[in-house]
């Protein structure tokens, strides 16, 4: 893939022959995604096995997003980064599918909140316990100590306040 501009060649996913080790700088953004990508998809299909096949990745967010106490669609499209219209779509949806209610709100009786089903609650305990899973097969080629060495080292480079941002939907493009 290469752009032009002013003349020259700029995100080229070709070897440049730059860089330490000889690995273009591209690569790494771009195997952190394929690892992100592979635990995500693998984590859906084991989800769809086992009665979620609806579920998307996009509605892990949101479910996240939604929270144990529950949110309103501002909240939600706030902390996804993304507009109330489109957190608004992505919550119809969940819905639809059994895995989240609008209730009444206690503290405000002109708001609605979206709150978490019994079906929505399972199925994020049970994406846990998947995530658990896939990880331990990392750990099973990789061994458990590498793994663990990853996870410091990301940790180390990736700022605390944005380790666990939830609004990867709106950076991608997706809503």
């Amino acid at each position: 893939m290469v752009d032009h501009a002013d003349g020259e060649n700029v995100n080229q996913v070709v070897d440049n022959g730059k860089g330490f080790d000889d690995t273009p700088g591209f690569e790494l953004p771009l195997l952190l995604f394929g690892a992100f990508r592979t635990l995500i998809d693998r984590l859906h299909a084991r989800l769809a096995e086992e009665g979620h096949p609806g579920l998307r990745p996009a509605y892990g967010f949101a479910m996240q997003a939604i929270g144990t106490h529950g949110a309103t669609a501002s909240d939600i499209g706030r902390r996804l980064g993304v507009s109330k219209q489109a957190a608004g779509k992505t919550v119809d949806r969940l819905l639809a599918l059994g895995y989240a209610e609008r209730t009444d709100d206690p503290g405000d009786a002109r708001r609605k909140l979206v709150r978490l089903t019994p079906h929505g609650r399972a199925a994020l305990a049970r994406s846990a316990v998947v995530f658990d899973e896939l990880r331990a097969e990392w750990a099973a080629v990789l061994g458990a100590e590498r793994v663990r060495e990853i996870e410091t080292a990301l940790r180390s480079v990736v700022p605390a306040e944005t380790a666990f941002r939830l609004d990867a939907t709106s950076w991608l493009g997706g809503s």
